[in-house]
């Protein structure tokens, strides 16, 4: 398979090498382009021509020039701009480009070789808001708690370089250059150095089907970046399959493997792929995740490539010679919708189809996706795709996100939309499990901040999106109101980017819940059936709305059973379910209840009584097999 990105991702941009700097950019339509230095390292020219080649590229290498030089791009008789293989934007979008040299980072990380997804605990976090600095350097020095917490890889929010001094970072308009906000390409080497020097993984969330309304100006150097052949909710689609697509593509082929490749990443997390848009023999999809991973292997590491795919199509995380697009794994919608409905009772909005009883999370633990073609009635037509063989660690499980956290009228978590104790039992159904769990930032100590959208933009776009926001939350019917309207937060005030960073002293003052999480890691870490993830190897009963069990079948190392209760306490007697009855020779052993008083439980109680089973109201209880010791026989029972 032949990459569009086939040559080195340096090629475009600038590149520090010797005693001067290559200059490359794509623009077909323009007569001429001229390099315009503003200063900076070296600076000796004004203005410099580059030389067209036959396919629309200019480049050419100016003496003199170094890191730290700053320069724009003009085209023809246009206002100049920034290069849009910028690697770093020292003023913003709107600024001007810096040249940088890749190659003067010092790694420390020769021994790490990458990972793959089975076995990971994924932790999402916003820089912005994860530290009171909100940087690269800042979130650095949290990276040993994390790790002492039990995660295994760090998946950042997007980075890319974006208008404003605070955003989400899913409005990135120079892709190629991290967010000047946070600290430069050096720091973010930091961060990934540091983590990988502990043993973490670190997975970058990248945006491929849209780029932010403010400083973009991929427009101005080709019209062919975008196409309007295809709809797409948050602003013009890109051209991965139309006219002059092929430069298109290397572009953003390229861009994941500069992240990969120039920072050492572990993996790329892609953003609603349902809007990447190609009807090419090969799909964009398909062809960035084999060039990235080709990268990675240059340096004889492993990476994962997992995706959000909101209609849940199972073929991406297929292999290509099957058709698929390689990835390792999917966000799985499904999961949360489940939990959301059964934490607090509500299926307003895109909720619409779940009920949160029993029956779904078996499903969900045994199917992967709940819906594989069914109707849906949110959206009247069917949803989803069937799943076959695919590895329970494909199936990428949370109960609070970016998204979904935000998703409410003022951000709240879901601790503050449920009971205690059923956010302790929905919390080891998602990390016993035997999909890959992730957590959101926070989320471990039961964080009181909220996490809202906000995004700073100029005056009438401000107003714009926060016009935007009321509007999409006014799907869930409790927000639709004139009195909930007028609570939604201003994205644009600095207030409600402020509210939402992270006080870490409330893992002191949370500390039954965040001990709650670490034990529920550690066991999850340590029991071999758990840790094996293997879905063919569970099965699953319901015993009520709100209570089922998981036992999972293990002849090696002994089976293992979890009861959930999400409902009032139950009594299971007489007990004609299978699955509750031990191995021949054993007897179920309690391993760990979430109802145990350190994680602010009411205290454990035994689910074995004389005539059955006795399910603690919102509790999870999980059991061992083990075998039973028959009592000794006596000279009387000999006789």
């Amino acid at each position: 398979m032949k990459s569009s990105a086939a040559t080195p991702d340096h090629v475009l941009g600038a590149r520090a090498q010797g005693d001067g700097t290559s200059f490359r950019v794509w623009a077909p339509a323009a007569r001429q382009v001229r390099v315009e230095l503003a200063g900076g390292s070296g600076a000796r020219r004004n203005s410099v021509p580059l030389v067209r080649e036959p396919d629309g590229h200019f480049g050419g290498v100016i003496a003199g020039i170094g890191p730290g030089a700053l320069y724009r791009y003009r085209l023809d008789d246009a206002d100049s701009l920034p290069d849009p293989c910028s690697r770093y934007q020292p003023e913003g979008p709107h600024g001007p480009s810096m040249v940088t040299d890749p190659g003067a980072y010092r790694w420390r990380d020769a021994q790490w070789q990458g990972i793959t997804l089975a076995g990971q605990v994924i932790y999402e976090l916003h820089i912005g808001t994860f530290t009171t600095e909100g940087t690269f350097d800042a979130a650095s020095r949290e990276l040993p708690e994390l790790k002492a917490l039990g995660v295994t890889a760090i998946e950042i929010m997007p980075v890319a370089e974006c208008a404003g001094r605070w955003n989400w970072g899913y409005d990135g308009v120079l892709l190629y250059a991290p967010y000047h906000v946070y600290g430069d390409a050096d720091a973010l080497k930091r961060f990934v150095d540091a983590a990988h020097g502990l043993g973490l993984a670190v997975i970058l969330d990248v945006v491929y089907n849209h780029l932010g309304p403010d400083g973009n100006v991929l427009a101005s150097y080709s019209a062919d970046y975008f196409t309007d052949r295809y709809a797409n909710e948050w602003g013009q689609a890109i051209n991965f399959d139309g006219p002059n697509s092929g430069p298109v593509r290397a572009y953003f082929v390229g861009n994941a493997c500069h992240w990969i490749g120039q920072y050492h990443l572990d993996g790329l997390r892609l953003d609603a792929t349902q809007s990447m848009h190609d009807a090419s023999p090969l799909h964009i999809v398909a062809e960035l995740t084999a060039s990235a991973r080709e990268t990675a292997a240059a340096t004889g590491r492993r990476i994962v490539v997992v995706a959000e795919n909101e209609p849940q199509q199972i073929h991406t995380v297929d292999p290509q010679e099957r058709g698929g697009h390689g990835l390792d794994g999917l966000w799985n919608d499904d999961f949360h919708h489940s939990a959301r409905v059964a934490a607090t009772g509500r299926h307003e909005g895109y909720f619409h189809d779940h009920r949160g009883h029993a029956q779904e999370f078996v499903s969900a633990v045994k199917r992967g996706f709940l819906f594989q073609g069914q109707h849906y009635g949110w959206q009247n037509q069917p949803r989803g795709s069937q799943v076959t063989d695919q590895p329970a660690a494909a199936f990428i499980v949370f109960t609070q996100n970016h998204d979904q956290v935000a998703n409410t009228l003022d951000g709240r978590r879901l601790t503050r939309l449920t009971s205690p104790a059923r956010n302790r039992t929905l919390t080891a159904l998602l990390l016993l499990g035997p999909q890959t769990p992730m957590l959101f930032m926070g989320q471990e100590f039961a964080a009181s901040t909220p996490f809202t959208f906000f995004a700073d933009h100029v005056p009438d776009l401000a107003r714009q999106v926060w016009a935007g926001r009321r509007e999409f939350v006014a799907q869930f019917e409790p927000f639709a109101s004139a009195e909930a309207q007028a609570l939604v937060l201003d994205p644009a005030a600095e207030s409600t980017f402020r509210a939402c960073k992270l006080d870490f002293t409330e893992r002191a003052t949370h500390a039954p819940v965040y001990r709650l999480h670490r034990d529920l890691l550690a066991l999850r870490r340590t029991d071999p059936v758990i840790a094996a993830q293997r879905r063919d190897a569970i099965d699953g009963a319901v015993l009520g709305d709100d209570a089922f069990i998981l036992r999972w079948f293990d002849a090696a190392c002994g089976d293992r059973l979890l009861l959930v209760n999400l409902g009032h306490e139950r009594r299971v007697s007489p007990v004609p379910e299978p699955l509750l009855a031990p191995p021949r020779g054993h007897a179920w052993r309690r391993v760990w209840s979430s109802d145990d008083p350190a994680y602010d439980g009411p205290g454990i109680t035994e689910p074995q009584v004389a005539d059955g089973w006795r399910l603690p109201g919102e509790s999870a209880i999980f059991l061992r097999a083990e075998a039973r010791v028959e009592p000794p026989e006596t000279s009387q029972d000999a006789a």
